[in-house]
């Protein structure tokens, strides 16, 4: 009897695989340290942060990042906000998607958009990256343009030769009252795509 239970005991159980269709790269693109935390160009940090409080989940710090996941009807969302500072955003969107074999379909990457209106989404499959440094740094470590983003509008009311103060000021008055709905429906966006996928997602979350 010792030794059936022994033999038991010594086979090992398989070990739980994702599937890889069922696993998600979520980026929130921002710039690390205290005087960042609130400013317009910080939004995809702001997005996750969100999440990650909705889900009752908390970041890591780990190598190029800080890092939370959870699961969802049956996928896995991992969140990646990165710690190399916007213009080296690829360098670590790249890491991970390679460290958790993710798929280039399942990335989507959250940014600040100045051509939308403020707190207007755009979720888009591909495209140029806009001048925005963050997407252009990813599109050249991945060579390609085609991987979903998450455009979060930020609006283009600055003067003339003012774009910087204003991208990396902080919010408005008036914007952070609409703050915590569209921070709310960032999340339920995000968890769209991993669920209803990207067509679905778009067309009912863009320009909302």
């Amino acid at each position: 009897m010792l030794a059936f239970f022994g033999r038991l005991l010594s086979k090992k159980q398989p070990q739980e695989q994702t599937d890889p269709m069922k696993k998600f790269l979520i980026a929130g693109l921002g710039n690390v340290g205290p005087k960042y935390h609130h400013t317009r160009h910080n939004i995809g940090f702001k997005v996750l942060d969100h999440l990650a409080e909705k889900e009752g989940i908390s970041f890591s710090t780990e190598k190029l990042g800080d890092v939370a996941s959870f699961k969802f009807k049956g996928r896995t969302f991992i969140l990646l906000k990165p710690s190399t500072f916007m213009n080296l955003s690829g360098k670590a969107v790249n890491y991970w998607m390679a460290k958790e074999k993710i798929l280039t379909e399942n990335l989507l990457v959250v940014t600040d958009d100045l051509n939308l209106s403020s707190g207007t989404f755009r979720i888009k499959t591909k495209g140029s990256d806009g001048g925005h440094n963050g997407l252009k740094d990813i599109q050249a470590h991945l060579n390609t343009t085609n991987y979903n983003r998450f455009r979060f509008g930020i609006s283009d009311e600055f003067s003339k030769g003012n774009q910087v103060n204003y991208v990396l000021g902080e919010w408005g008055e008036e914007e952070l009252k609409l703050m915590p709905e569209r921070l709310e429906k960032a999340a339920e966006a995000i968890k769209s795509f991993g669920t209803a996928g990207i067509n679905n997602t778009m067309n009912t979350f863009n320009g909302k």
